[in-house]
């Protein structure tokens, strides 16, 4: 078919000899062009509604560079329809065949790979060869007329293309079984189909579809999980909120994949949902409501303690409660236990985060700029309880502990001051010279406590340091670990998650900053300015004595702007999926870290 440069739409007929220009508008009036489609889509609709066949097929539209093109095979000329405008809009029935008219709109997602030479531009995943033979090959050449071959991640939309489907959104998956690539430490193909999907899904949305079908593409839980992590957008407190998509597998291949996939995008999304909530929504109180309700509500497993600020002081956690005392909130110490493994002797692996609901930095105040981003603070609570709950959630055999010290961090009459002196847990003085570094306060009560579980290891999360931010940005969580084997368990799950880590140093160089100290055991901040998320890490090793302790940094990785496109602006909940890994894969080598 040959597309003759017009105006605004040109008609073309079978027959090669005959061109005319058609549908030219006067004075804002349709032109015979629009009337025509429309005319051609109303008769087959009626046609096939009284059982007659039709030669006039559905009306397609195809979005690209903001002109839409709609096509449309006209009743008995045997001619084809292009109609070409930029805002042209058609009523939604002559979008349809007549049998759609009584169905619930649905929308399909399919992806597509780049083609090889012998292949053609086009290689389509195995659901979406077997829809284009179901329509006769007819997507296959609309791809082709409608524009360059998909890039990675680029969409292109048809409507009425089956009766089933109101909308068909192709998606591009790049190349085909790319693997692991080893610069990037992710699974491409897994990443790849991520972003396509969730890319995919958004256009359903936007078109206020209620319902879409996905492509599994080869890996039915990456399909999921781009599906439910690119569909959500915090908007709980908005009278407007984005419509609502129910997203289901096409087909039956990898049903139990896609339900995983499912699982793991909702953990994240519910660390995305408390990290966003504002800090008078999310008080320790209120997150340890809601943690409990959820954790009890999937698993019959699990046992939740919420712990006063009179445990607190029974427990002789002097280092939280310094920074608890600056606000009128009163702090909590959560405290969560799923036994999944069938030996409830088994010793535990224990998860520490940090909990800070609002992160003001107490006297030494930070900057008001930005400060509102602090009520992400507690992303190491959220990530790990989170965890926790998709853990029991998907009743995997192993046992965990999840502790969560939850507080505020404001500057009061009764909040510490720069030079106090505050004793943990375990005996050692801690000189506070700046009352912003809060967070290792917190969890150095929360770390000497872990150990009283005869732990099988601990990994403790926080948004401890802006120097990890600058270290590493949003690419990848910062990991600080005594331990090989335990690093090697985290990076194996991270390029599966493409939620990525990467391991940072624990040298003594770092520790000798930080117990140089004038007045108590330790100084909470380091002795120079150089290697911030280094010294902090250090400055927790000292509250360990466990052999397989890892510390992850989770600062750089807190928000999105656009750096993951499978996740829209705003709080990221990461790391959450690489720890649900970490913790199945665990689950399955009963050996991993036994003493």
């Amino acid at each position: 078919m040959r597309i003759l440069p017009s105006s605004r739409f040109t008609a073309i007929r079978s027959n090669t000899e005959t061109k005319r220009r058609i549908g030219e508008r006067a004075n804002g009036a349709p032109g015979p062009g629009e009337a025509r489609a429309e005319e051609c889509a109303a008769g087959g609709a009626a046609l096939l509604e009284a059982g007659l066949p039709s030669r006039c097929g559905p009306v397609i539209a195809a979005g690209r560079r903001g002109v839409t093109m709609l096509l449309a095979p006209l009743l008995a000329s045997g001619r084809l329809l292009l109609v070409r405008g930029k805002g042209l809009r058609v009523p939604v029935a002559t979008l349809s065949l007549g049998a759609r008219r009584a169905r619930k709109q649905q929308g399909l997602v399919l992806g597509v790979f780049v083609g090889k030479k012998e292949e053609g531009p086009v290689q389509f995943t195995e659901a979406g060869d077997a829809f284009d033979k179901v329509v006769s090959g007819k997507l296959r050449e609309l791809l082709a007329i409608s524009g360059p071959p998909l890039k990675k991640g680029k969409t292109r939309i048809f409507h009425g293309l089956h009766q089933d489907f109101s909308s068909v959104v192709v998606v591009g998956l790049g190349k085909k079984a790319v693997g692991v690539n080893d610069q990037e430490n992710w699974n491409e193909d897994k990443e790849n189909i991520r972003a396509a999907v969730a890319a995919g899904c958004r256009q359903v949305q936007d078109l206020e579809v209620p319902c879409v079908e996905v492509d599994p593409c080869g890996d039915a839980q990456a399909a999921a999980e781009g599906a439910a992590l690119g569909l959500y957008e915090y908007d709980e407190l908005k009278q407007k909120k984005k419509p609502v998509v129910d997203v289901q597998l096409h087909g039956s291949d990898g049903a139990e994949a896609w339900r995983k996939g499912l699982i793991y995008a909702k953990g994240q999304n519910l660390a995305r949902s408390l990290m966003e909530g504002p800090a008078n929504h999310i008080t320790p109180t209120r997150f340890a409501e809601i943690i409990e309700k959820k954790l009890k509500s999937v698993s019959r497993d699990a046992t939740v303690h919420v712990r006063d600020k009179s445990w607190i002081e029974a427990k002789e956690m002097g280092s939280f409660l310094s920074v608890a005392k600056g606000s009128d909130e009163p702090p909590v110490f959560l405290e969560l236990h799923y036994k999944g493994s069938c030996d409830a002797s088994e010793p535990p692996v224990v998860f520490v985060g940090k909990g800070i609901t609002f992160d003001s930095g107490g006297i030494s105040i930070k900057p008001s700029a930005n400060m509102d981003a602090m009520r992400a603070d507690m992303g190491g609570a959220a990530t790990i309880c989170s965890a926790i709950v998709t853990a029991a959630e998907l009743k995997l055999p192993i046992n965990l502990i999840g502790l969560t010290p939850l507080c505020e961090n404001m500057p009061s009459g009764k909040a510490n001051k720069p030079g106090d002196v505050v004793k943990a847990m375990n005996g050692k003085t801690i000189q506070v010279d700046n009352t912003d570094a809060e967070g290792r306060l917190v969890l150095a009560d929360a770390l000497c406590y872990a150990h009283s579980f005869n732990p099988r290891a601990i990994v403790d999360a926080a948004t401890l340091t802006g120097a990890m931010d600058i270290a590493l940005g949003s690419a990848a969580t910062g990991v600080f670990t005594n331990s090989h084997q335990l690093w090697n368990y985290l990076y194996e799950a991270s390029i599966l998650t493409g939620d990525r880590v990467w391991r940072m140093p624990l040298f003594e160089h770092y520790t000798k900053q930080m117990t140089d100290c004038q007045l108590a055991d330790i100084n909470n901040l380091g002795k120079y300015r150089s290697g911030g998320a280094c010294t902090a890490a250090a400055f927790l090793k000292e509250f360990v004595t466990a052999p397989h302790w890892a510390h992850l940094d989770i600062a750089g990785v807190m928000g999105n702007k656009d750096e993951i496109p499978y996740l829209r602006k705003g709080m990221a909940g990461r790391p959450t999926r690489t720890l649900v890994e970490f913790i199945a894969r665990l689950s399955q080598d009963k050996q991993a870290f036994r003493k």
